[in-house]
Order: C-alpha cells, then sequence, then structure tokens
C-alpha cells in the first residue's frame, strides 16, 4: 500500500501527487450533476453510485472530488439537483471508502456556525488522513437561503462575514490554548478546538467568487480559485479589438491577472476551472450523444429557471439573445465548457489548459460509473504521455 507523507502544506495544495494537471469529478453528489438532461442513464446521485464512482477515480489516479453545496432543486420534469447529499458528511463517506483521492466539502459559510464547521472539518480531515479541502460559500440562491430563515447579506457584507468565518476556523485550528474572539459578526468567548487538521497543517482551501470582492477575498485566504474559461473558449466574450485575440492568450492573460491580483497579497494561488466531458472513440459518436443529451433531451423548464435566478427572463432579455443564453446553458453543462470528442482530442483541449497556466479541471460526466473508466483508461494516459500526469 502507497505510504503518502500529508505533513506539507505544499504537499496539500498539490492533492499529495505529483500531477502537472490536476483533474478531479464534479458535482455527483447532485443528481444530475452538470446536464439538465432527462436521458435515463443521467446520474442519481444515489449512495451506491457515489460510493462505486469515488473508488473507480481512487483506483484511476483521479485526484480530487468536488462537490456542490445544494439544498434544493431547480424543478423542471428531472427536478434537477433535487436529490442531493450534503457535502462534508458526503466527503467523510468518501474519504473512508478511498485511499489516495482528495475529496472537497462545500460549505455554505452563512448557514454554518464556523465553530461547528472547525469541528466538521477536521473531523473529516482525519477520517481522510490530510486528503480533505474545503469550498469555501459566500452566498447562494435566495431561495435556499429562506429555507434556512438566513437573509442573504448585501454582497460586501456577505464576505465580510465569510472572512470573519474563516478567520476563527483557521485560528481555531492552529490555537492551543483558548481565546476569545471580538468581531463583527461573531463574538465567541473561551473558544477551544481540539485535534487540529491532521499532520499540523490545514486543508486545501477553495472559492469560486466572480466579483471582485468575491476574488478578493480568494486571494487573501486560498490556495486555489475556481474560474470559468468557458466564455473565452466559446468565444462569447471580449470587444471586437480582443477578437483578434486567440482563445489561448485569453486564457493566458486571465490567469496571469488572477496569479497577479494573489501577489498583491503576497501569496501564490493555483486556478482551476471546469467542464463537461462526453469522450468516446469517435468525434461522431461523442458529438452525437452531446446532441442526445444535452439538447435534444435538456430539461428546458430547469434551465430556463436557472436563468431566473440570474435574472435572465423573455421578459427582460431580447428574445434572440434569451434564446442563445438558453441554449449555451444547455450545450455547455450548465456553464462550464463541453470537452466533447475522442481521447486525442480531449486530451489536447486538456493540455492547452494546463499549458495556459491552468492548474486544474473538475469535470463532470453525464453518468460517472458509465464514462469515467473509459476517461481514465483513455484519456489519463495520453496526458501522461504529454508529460502532465505522473500516473
Amino acid at each position: 500500500m502507497l505510504t503518502i507523507d500529508r505533513g506539507s502544506q505544499r504537499d496539500r495544495v498539490e492533492m499529495h501527487n505529483a500531477n502537472a494537471l490536476k483533474i478531479g469529478l464534479f458535482g455527483a453528489n447532485c443528481s444530475s450533476a452538470r446536464t439538465a438532461t432527462l436521458v435515463p442513464e443521467r446520474w442519481l446521485a444515489s449512495w451506491p453510485d457515489c460510493l462505486q464512482m469515488a473508488r473507480i477515480a481512487d483506483a484511476a489516479g483521479i485526484d480530487f472530488l468536488l462537490p456542490i453545496g445544494r439544498w434544493k432543486g431547480y424543478g423542471g420534469s428531472s427536478n434537477f439537483h433535487g436529490t442531493t447529499f450534503e457535502t462534508v458528511t458526503w466527503a467523510c463517506g468518501l474519504l473512508a471508502a478511498t485511499k489516495r483521492i482528495t475529496i472537497f466539502g462545500t460549505v455554505h459559510a452563512p448557514l454554518f456556525h464556523p465553530l461547528i464547521a472547525a469541528k466538521e472539518i477536521v473531523t473529516a480531515d482525519h477520517i481522510g488522513q490530510g486528503r480533505f479541502g474545503l469550498n469555501i460559500v459566500a452566498g447562494w440562491n435566495e431561495g435556499e437561503f429562506e429555507m434556512f430563515g438566513v437573509a442573504q447579506r448585501d454582497h460586501h457584507d456577505r464576505y465580510e462575514f465569510a472572512q470573519e468565518w474563516i478567520d476563527v476556523i483557521k485560528r481555531a485550528w492552529s490555537e492551543q490554548d483558548e481565546f476569545d474572539f471580538d468581531g463583527k459578526f461573531f463574538k465567541l468567548a473561551g473558544v477551544h478546538c481540539l485535534p487540529g487538521p491532521y499532520g499540523g497543517t490545514r486543508p486545501v482551501i477553495m472559492n469560486a467568487g466572480s466579483s471582485a470582492t468575491g476574488q478578493a477575498f480568494a486571494m487573501r485566504n486560498c490556495d486555489a480559485f475556481f474560474t470559468s474559461t468557458a466564455a473565452l473558449r466559446l468565444a462569447i466574450a471580449g470587444t471586437e479589438r480582443d477578437k483578434n485575440v486567440s482563445v489561448f492568450d485569453r486564457i493566458v492573460q486571465q490567469v496571469n491577472r488572477i496569479k497577479a491580483d494573489a501577489q498583491k497579497f503576497g501569496r501564490d494561488i493555483e486556478v482551476f476551472t471546469q467542464g463537461q466531458v462526453i469522450c468516446r472513440p469517435s468525434q461522431k459518436e461523442a458529438e452525437d450523444y452531446h446532441r442526445y443529451a444535452n439538447v435534444e433531451n435538456a430539461d428546458w423548464p430547469a434551465i430556463e429557471r436557472m436563468l431566473a435566478l440570474k435574472n435572465i427572463t423573455p421578459q427582460n432579455t431580447p428574445a434572440d439573445e434569451y434564446a442563445a443564453k438558453r441554449s449555451l446553458q444547455a450545450v455547455s453543462g450548465v456553464g462550464g465548457f463541453p470537452f466533447v470528442g475522442t481521447p486525442d482530442k480531449v486530451a489536447q483541449e486538456f493540455a492547452d489548459i494546463s499549458h495556459a497556466g491552468v492548474r486544474g479541471i473538475a469535470v463532470s460526466f453525464v453518468n460517472y460509473v458509465e464514462e469515467v473508466p473509459y476517461f481514465c483508461a483513455e484519456v489519463l494516459p495520453r496526458l501522461k504521455r504529454m508529460g502532465l500526469r505522473a500516473n
């Protein structure tokens, strides 16, 4: 059995391996994952399926699992994301059943007291012997927060709150003696939280804030920043002048900007992105299945609900623009980038993103148990031959 030293924070950030490009599975704790589809083989996110998926990924060398923090579905005929597992307890179960893979919990800071979150995270981290990661979310859908009787703070305040929240957690993990905390949002006395994280170092921390305030929070506090390259790769962003710049160069610029912003806080940060993979022996097979699952059998009411939550509706958006956004939401795998093609094509697209400076990719599948084995058998060896994977 492989013995891994989990004592170094750099090992944590590297996910305990030498893979230059980290690959993870995204959204498997939620029904339908990242594909709003009605196909009968869509992901149901049952516990037996999640367990099988994690063991397949662990044995094949997948680096991490990243769940979505969801509490309520989007409706539609499939009730997209209507069945979900809470992410920290989901991670605990999967960490106990695996040996190598890093597993994140996605935690909504406003819904969890920081000392309860600190203790839950430490418990997961000890179960996995240093393989737990924390993905912080500062805010979310209004309808979900209403379920808990929690009001969504204004944008600036939610990140002030999140900053105090993570400050409490990091201090609780590092202090041996009792301490008091006197903040704007938390006033805590006699705080004591032992044991600390496994091996004396904290879990790797990730965030995906899209606003300037959210990105600044990530730069100050996190090891990894989760961003989208879909708009760049699908060539739907930028001015006319920018359209003369290649997609590769746009991604390089995006990554360099993020890293430069982190340097302003005296920190290094890794950049991660996400997408959907449909990989088949031939390009036609992959494209045909992508069209079948994502378009011909799309759960359009669920997609329209997701757009409405972003205040994109037929009432406030020109018809042509709304139709394009509706179609893109389906085609892209709910806002990711569709990696659709043969193993050679998918591997090359992964390599292009890696060469642009992206450190990791979290990908979804229509059905993980059915599709991940082929992806691992065919794409991972190609990436190894390209020098991007050590295993």
